[in-house]
């Protein structure tokens, strides 16, 4: 089914800052990738793929703020992100970054919505 939300994102100005806070506070399990430039977050138990292994909690991820990526953002599941960002603009949002290759995981993008607010998309490979 696809409009669920599958995933967060976190920016942040001083990465170790960011990475010792959050696992401090809340007691998340960080993954840097550093050939990204990101890192992956686990708010709970995880199975072999990085997925949630129980119900009930989203992970996420964490990279530096950029200008148009300066907040945090939730990422909703699309069968397709073009077909996504397309009725996006046609609803008076607009796209901010389009389709992007994510290792061979799938593909992501950002958008703005008709609040000025920014969200991800995500399409599984």
């Amino acid at each position: 089914m696809s409009g669920r939300v599958v995933h967060f994102e976190v920016p942040y100005d001083d990465a170790a800052r960011a990475r010792a806070f959050y696992a401090e506070a809340f007691g998340w399990n960080l993954m840097e990738m550093p050939e990204m430039g990101y890192t992956m977050v686990a708010t709970g138990p995880v199975n072999e793929q990085s997925a949630p292994a129980e119900p009930g909690f989203v992970n996420g991820g964490m990279f530096e703020r950029t200008g148009q990526l300066g907040h945090p953002s939730i990422t909703i599941d699309v069968p397709d992100i073009e077909a996504a960002l397309k009725t996006v603009e046609s609803l008076g949002g607009k796209a901010l970054r389009e389709k992007t290759p994510v290792g061979d995981m799938g593909f992501s993008a950002y958008f703005e919505d008709s609040e000025g607010n920014v969200l991800g998309l995500w399409q599984s490979a």
